[in-house]
């Protein structure tokens, strides 16, 4: 099973919005696909029709002790192929109630462990907060995937994303590889096309080529309770993520600034 983990320590980038998209598009291929809400605000799960707020099991459970069969908790959504591990608001309470008990930043790799069987992708939506749920999430993945949306204030997310993402390195001893996502782009705005520029000039190595667009269809698609991939699937986010999910699958050259200008991105 492949683990990818969509994270940064900011709300509103898209991180949700890359979970389902990337995810709906995995299992439109045929792929068994795992989605992991590790979010206390839940909207991965309430996506999906789930509230968070009146959850009996959820991702919770993982960290109570005996730990239960991870199996139970998946909850299957209305297409095929595409499963929920949703996420509780009681997650909000694990930093306070766990304290620095020790083996709590591997729970998420021990639970996915037993379902590589069933599933061949799992992708776990991240809280923007650093704590325990972020550290399991970076602990357990293989692949991080950071949106971030083209204005400026985004950038300071992206920078301690990049901090925390060192630290676990450097503790976990090993390297990770991250692609780093442009989201809301909208070329009508002066913002947008610099902040892109910036991205490009300073995180040439890990950057993804392209974009992702500004698309409103993506409200409809959550309105609906389904990846967008199932509504429009000709949609230019759709379009856009498909060609995310081949770099990120190694289908072409993915990372890096790539051969494409911004002039030639923007005249599409």
């Amino acid at each position: 099973m492949k683990i990818w983990a969509v994270a940064n320590q900011k709300g509103g980038v898209g991180k949700t919005t890359t979970t389902v998209t990337l995810a709906g598009l995995l299992a439109a291929r045929g792929h068994a696909t795992l989605m992991v809400d590790t979010d206390p605000q839940g909207s991965l799960t309430a996506y999906f029709g789930l509230d968070p707020d009146n959850l009996e099991h959820s991702l919770y459970s993982l960290f109570r002790e005996p730990m239960p069969d991870p199996a139970v908790l998946v909850r299957a959504t209305q297409v095929e192929r595409l499963y929920l591990l949703p996420a509780s608001t009681a997650l909000a309470t694990l930093d306070r109630q766990l304290g620095a008990r020790s083996g709590m930043g591997r729970v998420i790799t021990r639970a996915l462990t037993p379902l590589a069987s069933r599933f061949e992708f799992a992708l776990i939506d991240c809280s923007p907060q650093l704590g325990i749920l972020l550290v399991n999430a970076l602990a357990a993945c293989e692949q991080l995937v950071i949106p971030v949306q083209t204005e400026f204030l985004a950038l300071k997310g992206l920078e301690r994303m990049q901090h925390t993402l060192t630290m676990i390195q450097r503790s976990q001893r090993k390297s990770l590889p991250c692609t780093i996502v442009p989201t809301l782009f909208d070329r009508r705005t002066k913002a947008s096309v610099e902040c892109l520029t910036y991205l490009r000039e300073h995180y040439a190595e890990r950057v993804w080529r392209s974009f992702i667009p500004v698309d409103t269809q993506f409200r409809e698609a959550s309105k609906a309770g389904v990846p967008l991939t199932n509504l429009a699937p000709n949609a230019r986010g759709v379009q856009a993520y498909s060609e995310l999910l081949d770099a990120l699958l190694g289908v072409d050259s993915g990372n890096g600034s790539g051969e494409t200008s911004l002039a030639t991105e923007m005249a599409r």
